[in-house]
């Protein structure tokens, strides 16, 4: 059955356009991601490379197909069918929902915020990780895990009160929109511009995660 999983995602790897893909798990959850690879030097272990830049590394049996998406990204008229199918699938998985709502009122940050940054951040995989270093559930930089004392940034419980507190430290000082600009491109950046940086990504990424917490 794994063979022949990783032989239908290798078909499909180099028989698609360069456009976005849609995940879709064994668990009823999908996700849109940019692309994928067989990642040869870990017993085929699937590499998502996420829209935002990171890449999520996952055995393909929690897969159940992966299919292009049939409009390019990141025109915002795109997003809204890949929107519809998150949004229609629960917000949170049981295991990390009590962690959330607990940390959340702990901190006074709205749960419902919380569940968007981790949705869009890292689509809920505690080993997500980027290219640039950024770990967990809600995507620590290292500076950031070690600030917030967060000693085990892949650990669920660990990486939500530390990505909260620092959320929460964001949000005392700006808006939420510039705060989650801020979350994804540097405080520094949303400073420099005086508001919401002229990045692509930070631009899809606040206004999807103001989108999906109904904000």
């Amino acid at each position: 059955m794994k063979r022949a999983l990783l032989a239908t995602i290798a078909v499909l790897l180099f028989a698609l356009p360069a456009r976005a893909e849609i995940v879709f798990f064994s668990t009823g959850r999908t996700l849109s991601i940019k692309d994928h690879t067989v990642d040869p030097t870990d017993d085929g272990k699937l590499i998502l490379t996420l829209r935002s830049g990171g890449e999520i590394v996952c055995e393909p049996s929690v897969i159940d197909r992966i299919v292009p998406d049939e409009v390019p990204y990141p025109e915002p008229e795109a997003e809204k069918p890949a929107l519809v199918a998150v949004a229609a699938a629960p917000a949170a998985p049981v295991k990390y929902g009590e962690i959330i709502d607990k940390v959340s009122a702990e901190q006074n940050v709205p749960a419902k915020l919380v569940r968007a940054v981790i949705q869009v951040e890292s689509a809920y995989h505690e080993r997500a990780r980027s290219p640039k270093g950024a770990m967990g559930l809600m995507q620590l930089m290292p500076a950031t895990a070690k600030q917030y004392a967060v000693a085990d940034p892949f650990d669920p419980a660990a990486n939500i009160e530390g990505g909260v507190k620092h959320l929460k430290s964001l949000m005392q000082r700006l808006p939420v929109a510039l705060a989650l600009a801020a979350y994804n491109a540097g405080e520094a950046a949303v400073q420099r511009f005086n508001g919401i940086p002229p990045y692509r990504e930070t631009q899809d990424y606040v206004a999807r995660i103001l989108r999906l917490a109904g904000l």
